[in-house]
Formats: C-alpha cells, structure tokens, sequence
C-alpha cells in the first residue's frame, strides 16, 4: 500500500498550534509589562474561562459538520433573563440559573430544528437567530443594564477555591466533560461520522436529525453556562454581552485544528487556541495596542486557519 507523502499542513496540523503557543507566549512575556506575574496569570485564565466553555461548545457543533453563531446572542439573551429573575423578580438564585439554562438549550435546539425542517445552511440559521436575540436583549429592558446580583451569585463568577477562581474550575471541568464525550464515547464517534459524511451516518443507522439538534442544544447550554459565569463575574446582565463571541470561537476552534467542513478536529487542540486568543488579548492590552488592531490579529488568524484547512482538504480530495 503506497503511504501518503507527508506535507507541511500535516506537520502544521501536529505541531503547529503548540510552536504558535510558545511564539506567543515569550513574546508577550519579554514585551508586554507584568504579562508573568501571577495576578495576571490568573486573570488571564479568568477570562478564557467563559469563552473556552462556549468554544467547547461550538467546535462539537463544527466536528459535527454544522456552524452556530447564535452564542453570543444566546449568551446576552440568558444573562439579561438571569438579571431579570433575580433582580426584578427576586427569584431564587437556582430556580434562575436553572431557568436560564434551560432557556439556552431550548435556543440552541431551535437551531438545529429550522435548519433541519427548512433545510437551511446552518451558518443562515444560526446568524440569522444571532440577530434576532441580539434585539430581544435590548428589548427585555429598554438596552438599560441589569445590576445588582445576590451575593451568592456572583461567586460563581468572582469566587475562588484555595487559590484558583471558581470559573476556571468550571471551564476544566467542562473540558474534560468535553473530551472524554468525543474521544471515549460511542455519541461521540456518531458526532465524528455526522461531521464526516452525513449520508454515510444516516446509512449506518444514526438518527442524523435527533444527533443534529442535541448537538446544537449542547452549544446552547455551554452558552448558557457561560452567561452565568460572566454575569456573575461582571455583576450585571449587559444586552451587549458577548457580542465578539461568535467569531471569536469560530477562531479558537478553527486555530485548534476544527475542520470548517466537519468530522475533524480534537478538544486539546481547541483549549490550546483558546489559551492564545487569551495571551494575545491579554498581551496587546498591556502593551496598549489598539482594540480595533486587535481586531485585525484575530480575522488574519481566522483567515489563515481556514486557509489551512481548505488546502488541506483540496489535498485530500485529489488523493482521492
């Protein structure tokens, strides 16, 4: 059997994200001041935290051949309804978080469903449900903040256990949840054969559309989750929260070795994306760069990933 020349996206796909790293990470840690210290360090974590839990998310959707960019609106919806029950409506801390939850799944889950029963490319669905919970997060509250969180609550976001802070604890947790679905389950090979070839999987007995919506209903509670996190933290429901989401986590998962088109890519290979989009937003900040070129860094990484990927695919093709 002839073997397969290897070529520099194979040693990219390998290697490539973990060199990237360490580029990133001496460089921010010779130029950006107190980039080592370890208040940093932990705040850095902090922050990659809520959004590595919607990436988690989001690359499950891609793997499985689908694209969500409804989270940030997800996010912004749920957080505004958290604020609502339990500032406005003085409603237990749980019974909200529950609420809110469960109202994130159902979002993520009507994802699934139109682009199922309409037939819908999902990018459409979902960027089409991205600004429609855009508008009804301004609506819930005139576009006014909601502040003023039980104390309870906000531990969840602002809390520590010995000396790492509760969200991170949570994100690890979710990573791990995350991994061993994907690797060491028979749901998680399912999702690998959806992203693969949807026919072939519909062939070998997989319910497509039920796999399709769970899918989709898993980002929604990731989504969720994180809009817990992040009000808490902030102690406010913002309707503009999360609104760099959805690109951003296309770009941590794409940078992490997720397929564009589905069926490849691993969970350690996003959290090592996550952890540079973190150093890199972290690292501009404290050296005072611009937010709009940080802007720019991140549609060139998106850009190149993809780029990478598409060539990679257009080389398998040919094998073929």
């Amino acid at each position: 059997m002839e073997q397969t020349k290897k070529t520099w996206v194979d040693y990219y796909k390998k290697f490539g994200i973990y060199i990237f790293l360490a580029v990133v990470f001496v460089f921010f840690a010779i130029f950006a001041p107190n980039f080592l210290s370890s208040n940093n360090v932990i705040n850095i974590l902090r922050q990659v935290s809520m959004f590595g839990i919607v990436v988690v998310g989001v690359s499950a959707v891609m793997i499985g051949g689908g694209m969500d960019l409804s989270v940030g609106g997800q996010m912004a919806v749920v957080g505004m309804i958290l604020g609502y029950l339990m500032v406005n409506l003085n409603l237990g801390i749980v019974p909200a978080i529950l609420i809110g939850i469960l109202t994130g799944c159902i979002f993520g889950s009507l994802n699934g469903i139109l682009a199922i029963k309409l037939h819908m490319a999902p990018i459409i669905v979902t960027l089409s449900m991205m600004l429609v919970l855009q508008g009804v997060a301004y609506l819930i509250t005139g576009g006014y903040p909601i502040t003023g969180m039980p104390e309870g609550f906000t531990r969840i976001g602002q809390g520590y256990i010995g000396i790492i802070p509760v969200p991170v604890i949570i994100f690890v947790l979710f990573v791990v949840f995350g991994w061993v679905v994907m690797n060491k389950t028979y749901l998680g090979r399912q999702i690998y054969a959806l992203g693969g070839n949807k026919e072939a999987a519909r062939l070998a007995g997989i319910n497509v559309d039920r796999l399709t919506i769970f899918i989709y209903a898993f980002t929604g509670f990731a989504a969720s989750i994180a809009a817990v996190i992040m009000v808490g933290r902030t102690n406010a429901s913002q309707p503009g929260a999360g609104s760099s989401y959805p690109f951003d986590c296309m770009t941590a998962a794409c940078l992490g070795g997720i397929s564009i088109s589905g069926g490849e890519g691993k969970i350690s290979g996003v959290v090592v994306g996550v952890i540079i989009l973190g150093i890199l937003d972290n690292g501009l900040v404290l050296m005072g760069v611009n937010s709009n070129f940080q802007s720019v860094v991140k549609g060139l990484i998106l850009l190149v990933a993809v780029a990478i990927d598409c060539y990679q695919g257009g080389k398998k093709k040919k094998i073929k």
